[in-house]
């Protein structure tokens, strides 16, 4: 009898604590932020499956725009303008820094490193307000740099 007694509590409070330790899982997913969305993926020709990443450094769509449209002009960009800085537009600015600005890298629309460096000293020569280093660091004067430049070409 007495093992009876102290079973009851003791299941009692197992399940109350299953119920609270599972409302607290519960609402800890609740509460999680949400995935970041999946990047889009094309497979050309070849075969080859590649991510096509956005990468605005701070432009607006509106602004992003204005580069795809200049980009569209001089640079060979055959993409659609929707103010999504991609591979393709990439790939024109880099066609345009490697002529212009010293870009020694391949044309891969990937904005790394050197792809920066050849936009910092565009946007510091070019007159577009860059008093930075030329590190290849996208920061906050690169941005507003290339803010001043998507807004007056």
């Amino acid at each position: 009898m007495r093992s009876m007694t102290m079973t009851r509590p003791l299941v009692a409070l197992g399940v109350a604590l299953g119920i609270t330790i599972g409302g607290v899982a519960a609402a800890g997913t609740a509460a999680a932020a949400p995935a970041a969305p999946a990047a889009a993926s094309v497979r050309p020709a070849d075969g080859a499956l590649r991510v096509l990443a956005v990468q605005n450094f701070g432009l607006s769509s509106a602004q992003a725009k204005n580069v795809q449209n200049w980009l569209k002009q001089f640079w060979g960009y055959n993409g659609s303008i929707d103010g999504q800085l991609g591979t393709e537009s990439w790939k024109a600015f880099q066609r345009n820094l490697r002529e212009n600005w010293g870009y020694p890298g391949a044309i891969d629309g990937i904005p790394g490193t050197e792809t920066v460096k050849a936009l910092q000293r565009l946007l510091r020569d070019g007159g577009w307000g860059y008093s930075g280093a030329i590190d290849g660091i996208a920061g906050e004067g690169t941005r507003a740099a290339f803010k001043n430049f998507a807004n007056g070409i």
